[in-house]
């Protein structure tokens, strides 16, 4: 069964409220009005209860009951005549009884029986009255006056007010359903807007945007929200993009390079000094392919939200002397000096180990690549108020400015010349700056071509074991 659409369901929901008020407020005026009505005519009744009370009044304070219905009658059918009256005494003896009353009987209340007021309306052939019931006590004489009033009128306005209640209600309720449609038409339009932009979107045209809404409402915030989602859908899909060209181009050099070298191993016999040079030349492609792919695992996996880290205390002094002693023989061996100083004080943060030895080994890697001999490299741990600060400084090639907010993109190399055969892919960086805002830290670099370079990482200060025991 196929939905209706959300401006059907709005408008009839929009009716039914619609609906339900106007019969609230249609009842409601109604019985104001008649509440209003017969409060006129019961003023009029009261009034004419307390003619019959002065009346009385005025009698005789002796005066025998013959003679005082005698009087009653006098007044009522000679002087106010075609009244609806009837006055009784109890007990089965009428002071008063009107002509009509005589035509039409009212059973009378027993004056004990009346604590109050009361008030009946009563129907006879086409007349329509209501009646009074009141108990009357004036110079020790307790009667029951009932007095009655017609109220054709009062009837027929109610029933007119009614019927144009319910003529007029379903041509209002049409007017609103009509108008309630086209307000949510209105107001659901950008909504169609966004839903056509949104289908024509696709891998080939992922910078299309939604129209700039300006209503101030949340159709604005949604319109804001999905194009905002659409940059980060598009940046997404830009590095993607630039990360499978780019390793297909990072795969391909070494793969072309292990083939054309067997190719040419075999064209002819060779020695054995030969064979072994060529396989020596496959084994490094192979080692840096092999390197390469590690790499790419490894960003891959920091993108999916797969690469865990084992987090604990972990006192960066012990952590780096280790990396001085072995970093000092390949300086060494390529005649560079390197320094380590490392604070004295704990330097204890939470993080990974492993993971924080890879970020200074890419650090010292790439200082001691583009540090010609004979140059120096220092390695120095120093805290900062709340922070632990690891500094990799060089006096290298250097690094342009316009170079250096580009360094930690993936693939990217600021001397593509001279990279291959230093053996980078130009990922190192990257994994580094994953590893360090895994750690909540930041990394910056400060160079300049032909000074050298400085980079510096910034690590949050964490209690260590011992501490974290006592406070415990």
């Amino acid at each position: 069964m196929k939905k209706l659409s959300i401006g059907l369901r709005l408008t009839l929901w929009y009716l039914a409220i619609f609906a339900v008020a106007q019969a609230i407020f249609g009842a409601g005026m109604w019985f104001i009005l008649r509440s209003h009505m017969y409060d006129l005519v019961d003023d009029n009744l009261e009034g004419q209860v307390e003619d019959v009370k002065h009346f009385l009044e005025a009698q005789k304070k002796d005066i025998s009951p013959p003679k005082l219905k005698e009087e009653v009658t006098e007044e009522y059918d000679l002087e106010r005549p075609g009244n609806y009256v009837q006055i009784y005494l109890g007990k089965g003896e009428w002071l008063y009884k009107s002509a009509f009353l005589q035509e039409h009987p009212l059973a009378p209340s027993e004056p004990d029986a009346l604590k109050r007021a009361s008030f009946e309306n009563r129907r006879f052939g086409k007349k329509r009255l209501r009646f009074i019931t009141q108990k009357v006590e004036v110079n020790g004489v307790v009667c029951v006056a009932q007095t009655g009033m017609v109220i054709n009128d009062v009837v027929k306005t109610l029933a007119l007010f009614r019927t144009y209640l319910l003529m007029f209600a379903p041509l209002v309720l049409l007017v609103a359903a009509a108008g309630g449609y086209w307000l949510s038409l209105r107001a659901l339009a950008p909504v169609d807007a966004i839903v056509q932009t949104a289908r024509a979107v696709s891998g080939t045209n992922l910078h299309s945007r939604l129209a700039k809404l300006n209503t101030g409402d949340e159709l604005q915030r949604l319109s804001d929200t999905l194009n905002e989602m659409l940059d980060r859908i598009e940046q997404a899909f830009q590095r993607v993009s630039q990360f499978t060209a780019d390793a297909s181009h990072e795969l391909r050099t070494p793969v072309a390079l292990v083939r054309t070298e067997a190719e040419l191993s075999l064209r002819k016999a060779r020695g054995e000094a030969e064979y072994r040079d060529s396989l020596r030349h496959i084994l490094l492609e192979a080692e840096r392919t092999s390197a390469l792919i590690e790499e790419l695992l490894s960003l891959a996996r920091a993108d999916s939200g797969r690469e865990m880290l084992n987090m604990r205390p972990v006192d960066l002094r012990e952590t780096l002397r280790g990396l001085v002693a072995d970093w000092q023989q390949v300086a060494t061996i390529r005649n560079l000096q390197f320094q380590g100083k490392i604070a004295d004080s704990e330097s204890f943060v939470l993080g990974d180990e492993t993971a924080l030895r890879r970020v200074v080994n890419i650090l010292l890697d790439n200082a001691f690549k583009y540090t010609p001999s004979p140059g120096a490299v220092e390695l120095s741990v120093t805290r900062q108020e709340n922070a632990a600060l690891i500094t990799v400084r060089d006096s290298g090639v250097g690094i342009a400015a316009e170079e250096q907010g580009k360094i930690f993109e993936r693939f990217y190399r600021v001397d593509k010349a001279r990279s291959r055969d230093l053996g980078g892919a130009g990922l190192g960086l990257s994994i580094a700056q994953w590893i360090v805002q895994q750690h909540r830290g930041s990394i910056e670099v400060e160079s300049a071509p032909g000074q050298g370079s400085i980079f510096r990482v910034r690590l949050p200060l964490a209690s260590s074991p011992v501490q974290s025991a006592l406070l415990a």
